[in-house]
């Protein structure tokens, strides 16, 4: 069992947090576990915007291993039976991407996926978003990833929870929070990574920022695939020696390298929540091996009224009270707030008029 908040020392490595507390039955010494376990996130989400979680306490190494044999089986068959699942069936979001099909900063990216969202009423291509999911017939393929839906779904909600208290939320607060997040509007993906060619003018996939809520990525064993942006002020050179693509911020890319038992969690671009106290991170991948990853999109409800959450604004105004020393302190500025579906839809609608299905990628 990895300990509930990581013991690395050197501040380019992303912390460790056990969701076990949240798992187990209340107890009051549960409670004070669960207030560390918050406490951890809430410190991640504001220095990193990615952290490793330890799911151990909900599957098991063999669930994944299970994903990545299906998603192998899959990425391996004849290219003619993959095309068959082609995004242009469906509604440019459902369904298969070829290698180099999707393209991020202008260049394509090298590797080829299948994408899933939550099954919709009246399903109706023609509509963004609106289609049906398209499975692989490899046996047993259906079934192991719906289940591992089901598990994420209840990951979302206990990691939401401990972001709540770790943003000082009252039970009510979180109630309401909770009803906007309870019907996901999900996204899965199966991605199969070929070696990055070095002559390759791009990435495996390039740096980008997700542009939902959570992601958690069951990534493969390949070292070195996985590139976090960390924001550091008057950081020196891009460690990872390859192009940097994070514009005028300054920071240092580092390697986020598969742990046991663990996925890797990054908050995506719907920081509205938090209103900027926690930011959405850069991350890309160079693969050089051949291997499979499976991230998992929890997202809002489709409905949901995405807005600067009461608690994170009592924060920010609460220190930066004590940075002015004053008994006072201005209101935060705050956010717009957005229904997630609206901006869900403006994001992905120029991707179906143009007969693209990009959502994100790991």
């Amino acid at each position: 069992m990895v300990s509930e908040t990581s013991t690395q020392t050197n501040e380019l490595s992303l912390p460790i947090i056990s969701i076990t507390p949240y798992i187990l039955q209340p107890s009051p010494e549960v409670e004070t576990q669960r207030a560390n376990v918050s406490a951890a996130i809430h410190a991640a989400c504001r220095d990193f915007g990615f952290f490793y979680l330890d799911i151990s306490a909900i599957s098991e190494p063999k669930e994944t291993e299970e994903l990545i044999e299906f998603a192998r089986r899959f990425f391996h068959s004849p290219q003619e039976e993959k095309d068959e699942l082609a995004l242009s069936n469906q509604d440019y979001a459902r369904g298969y991407a070829r290698l180099k099909e999707n393209v991020t900063n202008g260049k394509a990216d090298n590797h080829e996926g299948i994408d899933f969202y939550r099954p919709v009423d009246n399903p109706d291509k023609t509509r963004p978003l609106w289609g049906e999911n398209q499975w692989p017939t490899v046996p047993q393929f259906r079934e192991k990833y719906e289940a591992w839906v089901e598990k994420m779904k209840i990951l979302g909600l206990v990691v939401m929870e401990a972001m709540a208290v770790g943003l000082g939320m009252t039970p009510d607060e979180w109630k309401e929070l909770r009803s906007s997040v309870d019907d996901s509007f999900w996204v899965m993906r199966a991605i199969g990574y070929p070696p990055l060619p070095n002559d390759h003018d791009g990435f495996s996939c390039g740096a980008h920022k997700d542009y939902g809520c959570l992601t958690f990525l069951h990534a493969d064993p390949t070292l070195g695939a996985l590139q976090v942006f960390l924001r550091r002020s008057g950081a020196g050179p891009d460690l990872s020696g390859l192009p940097a693509e994070q514009g005028d911020e300054r920071g240092v890319w580092i390697t986020a390298d598969p742990i046991l038992g663990c996925v890797v969690c990054n908050i995506g671009e719907r920081e509205i929540w938090s209103n900027g106290l926690y930011k959405s991170t850069l991350h890309r991948v160079v693969h050089r091996g051949s291997n499979y990853r499976v991230p998992f999109f929890f997202e809002p409800n489709l409905d949901a009224l995405v807005k600067p959450l009461d608690a994170a604004l009592r924060l920010q105004k609460k220190e930066k009270t004590a940075l002015t020393n004053e008994g006072k302190a201005e209101k935060p500025k705050e956010y717009k707030s957005t229904v997630y579906g609206e901006f869900l839809m403006a994001k992905v609608g120029n991707n179906f008029a143009n007969g693209k299905g990009k959502y994100a990628d790991d």
